[in-house]
């Protein structure tokens, strides 16, 4: 393994507890004994997978103020339209989009964070056509960087190696080796990686799998079965004293997987609504939990009990989880709380964002913010907390204080909107000293431009 891989991999899979200075916020903000995001001389400090900029405090200023008119550096054109989070490696900025009235095409295109000039793309036809709308799934799955290059995924069922000049190395049909891939709203579940496998999960309707793959030849180590349930999260791996574990969490049960070799460690089913929500890692062998109150829950207070900290312990041979404490009040949508510092934060529907006390759940703030409703993760720097509303807005919170800092546009809120169900802001990643947003269909550079 290279020196940058390692680098990237521990700013992607360091833990996160001794970090304990922060604000709060929402998507997925926290590992076990953490380390920042790494810088490698020379270039772009490195996010290579599903939230990686989210995982680790980004330790050092971010643009806090700009508009359709100022502090947009550059912007780049997708071809299509997709869901997935940009990533970072190889000094390249990479996504993924699809393409065609029944999604015929699925693309993974590279620019240059310096200009947002297109480095290259990779072109795949799709083997399992869907209808193209709003209500399913388009290349929601985030990619992610390997030593050689990247791993992408999509929803009909293509998985990808390609090196770091955009060269196809490898390409399976998991469709045409494992059958159809039939989910409610599609397939949105990222990749997962370590330094020897790429995870892929696939939760559907009949037959769910999870498998481990070789990222340089996209051989399969393990294929273990899923979860049988509604899931748009992804796989993450948490800390679990000197091992890890992969978790999956899909509506009524989480499960945790040895990574190694795919055994089912343990199953956790005393929750419900969790269908959207990564787990976030708080520390070792723990990590907070979103749910959303649901469109038949009942009581603020029923349907609040699903989020909270969920700590992992052993007991000889076993495992032993529950949580250590639920949230009375706050819920969650489709982002991810966040830990930062001694909070946790969670972002309901409308908006508001509750802020609890880490060890206890004891809720220390709440604030109607403007974001609105959330779908990307919340992001932290060391001294703001970042809100991405799917809507366009975003609001700046000074993460000591809790006031807000700026609210900020990167398109007029009376533009038209686009044919595919409107303009929506679905990540959002930290490149040098520049915040880069994914809308559906383009990239957005922000920078700020006082600074030499």
């Amino acid at each position: 393994m290279s020196l940058s891989f390692h680098r990237w991999l521990i700013a992607g899979l360091a833990s996160h507890a001794s970090r304990r200075c922060l604000f709060c916020l929402g998507l997925i903000i926290s590992l076990g004994n953490v380390c920042s995001v790494a810088f490698v001389a020379g270039q772009a400090p490195d996010a290579p997978r599903f939230q990686s900029s989210n995982i680790a405090v980004v330790e050092r200023s971010l643009p806090t103020t700009w508009s359709p008119d100022s502090g947009i550096v550059w912007t780049a054109e997708i071809e299509g339209y997709g869901q997935s989070t940009p990533i970072v490696a190889h000094d390249q900025i990479v996504v993924t989009s699809t393409s065609g009235e029944m999604k015929d095409n699925y693309h993974v295109t590279a620019f240059d964070p310096a200009d947002g000039s297109r480095l290259w793309q990779v072109d795949a036809a799709n083997p399992s056509p869907f209808k193209n709308t709003p209500m399913v799934s388009r290349a929601a799955p985030t990619a992610v960087a390997t030593d050689e290059g990247f791993v992408a995924f999509f929803e009909g069922g293509v998985l990808i190696g390609i090196d770091t000049k955009g060269g196809k190395t490898w390409q399976r049909d998991l469709v045409a080796e494992y059958g159809p891939i039939t989910a409610r709203h599609g397939l949105s579940s990222s990749l997962e990686v370590d330094q020897q496998r790429v995870y892929v999960w696939v939760e559907r309707s009949e037959e769910p799998y999870v498998l481990a793959i070789e990222p340089s030849t996209g051989e399969t180590i393990w294929k273990s079965p899923g979860i049988g349930a509604t899931a748009w999260a992804s796989p993450r791996l948490i800390d679990v004293g000197d091992t890890q574990h992969l978790v999956c969490s899909a509506i009524g049960t989480i499960v945790g997987l040895d990574p190694a070799t795919g055994e089912r460690l343990w199953q956790f089913d005393q929750i419900d609504n969790n269908s959207s929500c990564t787990p976030i890692p708080a520390g070792n062998g723990r990590f907070v939990i979103g749910a959303s109150d649901g469109r038949d829950a009942g009581a603020a207070g029923e349907a609040a009990a699903s989020n909270g900290l969920i700590e992992i312990t052993r007991d000889g041979d076993q495992y032993q989880v529950d949580y250590r404490w639920r949230a009375k009040k706050a819920t969650c949508t489709f982002g991810s709380p966040v830990v930062v510092g001694d909070t946790a934060a969670f972002v309901n529907r409308a908006g508001v964002l509750y802020r609890l006390d880490l060890e206890t759940g004891q809720q220390v703030s709440v604030d109607r913010t403007a974001a609105g409703g959330v779908w990307a993760t919340p992001l932290v720097t060391d001294q703001h907390l970042y809100l991405f509303g799917y809507k366009g807005t975003t609001v700046v919170i000074d993460r000591t204080s809790g006031d807000t800092v700026s609210e900020n546009r990167v398109w007029n809120a009376e533009d038209v909107e686009s044919s595919l169900g409107g303009h929506k802001i679905y990540a959002a990643v930290a490149v040098d000293s520049m915040l880069v947003l994914r809308r559906g269909d383009k990239l957005y550079a922000i920078a700020d431009t006082d600074q030499p």
